[in-house]
């Protein structure tokens, strides 16, 4: 049998786990690249290599300092704060949780900020007796559009990125992806707000339900809070601008160093807050 057929068969087969996903997404990956190396498609140096891609470093950065945000509450302080400024119509409240998520979502994890304004959303809807269930599709969406604002917005972002690296061409830039993300984002909302919120269920959901989150806070400090917003701002910044001699790899690393130095998070939680899976499919 050719290496070709092997190939495809082999990739048929991941194929098939991944959109089944009978067995973890992280084992398929990681069956698939020995898989590689015991049928002589790569030599069996390589077949860890992706481990040592600049761009899993990024990875893993980016998430602790994303997750820096949600642990001292900053994220959560944001969205309550817009959301209340929206007030308790329904109209006005689906265009703040939209705003929000996608600002939110634009630099942070999709999930988090999801699960981070849900409780707001339910609670708010509850008192102004607005179904949420018309808040809450909105929300999802916006957290879904908004990742692709950035380059770390969102893991195919920076896979992208570094396939384009790897491949010898000129990578995108930190705000490339903007072009394309902001108008979709706000083309979003404007069908949302006119026209796809005709379509929306009409639920009442108990606001005391319990939500799980994938990130609790476990800090209030409003100068810990101030100090992980400075420390994402700056890693935004040296990324957006591409200081010479700064890579992104080596702003991410640098920003969750700090997360940790300064107790935004404990060392413990920075590795907890890394996406693991993310980091074996892409490897």
């Amino acid at each position: 049998m050719s290496p070709a057929i092997k190939c495809l068969i082999l990739l048929a087969v991941v194929a098939l786990l991944f959109v089944t996903e009978l067995i973890p997404l992280a084992v398929t990956a990681t069956g698939a690249a020995i898989a590689c190396g015991l049928l002589g498609l790569i030599p069996a140096k390589q077949v860890f290599s992706g481990l040592s891609n600049s761009t899993v470093v990024l990875f893993a950065g980016m998430f602790v300092v994303g997750a820096s945000m949600f642990y001292t509450g900053l994220a959560q302080e944001i969205g309550n704060t817009v959301v209340k400024m929206c007030g308790t119509g329904e109209n006005s409240l689906m265009f703040g949780l939209m705003i929000v998520g996608t600002v939110l979502s634009a630099v942070l994890s999709n999930t988090g900020t999801a699960a981070c304004l849900l409780p707001v959303a339910l609670g708010i809807c509850s008192a102004a007796k607005i179904p949420a269930s018309r808040q809450l599709m909105p929300l999802a969406f916006a957290c879904g559009w908004g990742g692709i604002i950035t380059m770390v917005g969102t893991p195919p972002n920076i896979i992208a990125t570094g396939a384009m690296t790897a491949a010898g061409l000129e990578p995108f830039g930190f705000f490339e992806f903007a072009w394309i993300g902001i108008p979709v984002s706000v083309a979003g909302m404007i069908y949302m707000m006119f026209v796809g919120k005709y379509l929306l269920p009409n639920k009442q959901l108990d606001a005391d339900q319990e939500i799980e989150q994938e990130i609790e806070a476990n800090e209030t400090s409003k100068s810990k809070q101030m100090v992980s917003g400075v420390i994402l701002l700056a890693v935004v910044l040296v990324m957006a601008l591409g200081i010479k001699g700064i890579t992104l790899e080596m702003a991410a690393i640098i920003g969750a160093l700090v997360c940790v130095l300064t107790g935004c998070l404990t060392e413990k939680q920075a590795y907890a807050s890394i996406d693991w899976v993310t980091i074996f499919l892409f490897a």
